[in-house]
């Protein structure tokens, strides 16, 4: 996958995948430590190291984390550029937002002036 948001369906992805709040904990697990394992953050879960292993999945399919074996492990560490891209693209969605509300706030106070 790109480093950068390309399209809605990317965007999507990574919102899907951080909409979990196991795979969210998952996340924060990983950058908390620079990297980890799956072992080592379904230590830390309320839930089993397979399941942490499907969620790691689902967040590498979403280009928010990459793992690279060392050993008989893999270790997980965190890609930012997603989430990054992921937080330009909702700036600039709140900025449009603020843009038409504010549009509104005009068409509004000026439709109180008229008599």
């Amino acid at each position: 996958m790109n480093a950068v948001i390309d399209d809605i369906d990317d965007v999507e992805d990574v919102l899907a995948a951080l909409a979990d709040p196991t795979r969210w904990r998952v996340l924060d697990a990983i950058a908390a430590h620079g990297e980890a394992t799956a072992t080592a953050v379904a230590a830390g879960l309320p839930v089993s190291r397979q399941a942490v292993v499907k969620h790691l999945a689902v967040l590498d399919r979403a280009g928010l984390v990459s793992g690279h074996r060392q050993g008989r492990e893999v270790r997980y560490s965190v890609r930012p550029e997603r989430l990054d891209a992921t937080a330009r693209w909702m700036r600039d969605v709140a900025a449009a937002w603020d843009a038409r509300l504010a549009w509104i706030k005009c068409l509004a106070e000026a439709a109180d002036r008229v008599p």
